[in-house]
Parts: C-alpha cells; structure tokens; sequence
C-alpha cells in the first residue's frame, strides 16, 4: 500500500500529529519496510508544507522507522532479526521498570482505567478487529508508563519503541500468540490492580520476551518480507 492511501488529515495539524499519522502506517505495515516516502505525495494527501513533512520524518527516523539518505529522499527501514534481538531486551528493561514503578505511583482512577482499557482490548481480540487491538493495547503500555511518574522514561523509551511497536504488530499475525498475548495482559492487569510491582516488572519482560520467540517463527517464516 503506498503513500497515496494514506487518509489526508487537516491543515493546522502540526509535524507531531503527521509523524503519528505515518508512524502508525509503518507499524501497521500500510507503508511497507523498503518503500520509498514521497515527500510531494505527502504534502498533497496531507495538506501540508514540506517543512512539516520533514520534520516528521527526522521524527520517525530517530525511532529507526524511516531512513532518510541524503539526495535519495527517504524510505521505510527494513525489519532485520538483529535490530530486533537487540530492542526487545532494552524494551522489555524499560517497561518492566515502568510497570513496578506504576504499581508504586498510580492513582486508583488509574488502576481502574487500565481496567477498562483491558476489557476494551478483549473485545477487540473477540472481534477479531487486530487494528482495534493494537491501538488500545498501546494506550495500556502508554497508561503504565505514565502512571510510573518517571519522565525520564518516556524519552528512553522512544528511541526504541519504534521499531518494536511494529514487530508487535507483525509478532500478533498467528492467532495462537494472539490468544496468548491477551492472556499473558490479564495477569499483567491482575498483578497491576493488586500494585505488585515484582509481579508485575516480571510479566511484562516476560511478555516481550514472548513476543521476541513470536517474531522468530515470523522471520523463519518469512512474513517480513516485502
């Protein structure tokens, strides 16, 4: 799918909301690893001027989701199996630290938010509505790691979550990990609302460390490729 499916969105938006708006085309593969990005095709289906574009798109390629070449334009990175034995483990660091310090931190609204959201994404699984999922499984990471009070977090995180939001996405094609993975947020979501941070900084290491096996079988069945 190329970059003239992508839906324009309105003139005020600004280059952090056009960088969502591709960031979420890359991970969920509507813009695909090796395809070029069109700055013009950009500017046209956006509304925009190239200066935003740009800057979404030095955005997305600090997250490792875009390669920008000089005098070549830019381009979707490839997925590679070493980026991502690489990323998942500091990943799955951060997060796990963000879950124990959210168990020490978050507010009972929050708590009962993350509950929400949990019984949302449920439906969503039942559904089988995998986009639906996706978008409300992020908002329980993104609550987690708001709820851990550390602003440092936040910025650590993005410099890897790029790429490992979009082997998420692609680790969840068989529906035995799917099942798994919603299984594997239930106790995430138990440990949670109890606030116990041991058990909840060890499920969720465990949980990316799933999904890392997962992505394997994709590679080895050769789903990545373009």
């Amino acid at each position: 799918m190329g970059t003239s499916a992508i839906a324009p969105i309105e003139r005020r938006a600004l280059h952090e909301d056009l960088a969502e708006k591709l960031r979420r085309a890359i991970v969920h593969g509507e813009l695909r690893p090796g395809e070029k990005i069109s700055e013009k095709i950009l500017c046209e289906q956006f509304g925009v001027s190239r200066t935003p574009v740009r800057e979404a798109l030095k955005i997305l390629s600090t997250e490792g989701l875009v390669q920008l070449m000089q005098n070549r334009g830019a381009s979707v990175t490839e997925v590679t199996w070493e980026d991502m034995q690489h990323a998942f483990p500091v990943m799955g660091a951060l997060e796990a630290l963000a879950g124990e310090l959210a168990c020490q931190n978050a507010s009972d609204a929050q708590i009962e938010r993350a509950a929400a959201l949990h019984a949302r994404m449920v439906a969503m699984f039942e559904k089988g509505d995998r986009k639906g999922y996706f978008r409300v499984n992020e908002e329980v990471h993104q609550l987690i790691l708001e709820a851990s009070g550390n602003t440092a977090l936040p910025r650590l995180l993005r410099t890897v979550s790029g790429q490992v939001r979009r082997a998420r996405y692609m680790a969840n094609l068989s529906k035995e990990r799917w099942t798994e993975a919603v299984a594997e947020h239930e106790e995430i979501l138990s440990a949670f609302a109890a606030r116990d941070g041991k058990r909840v900084s060890r499920l969720l290491k465990a949980h990316l460390a799933n999904k890392l096996s997962a992505l394997a079988k994709a590679f080895a069945q050769t789903k990545f490729k373009t």
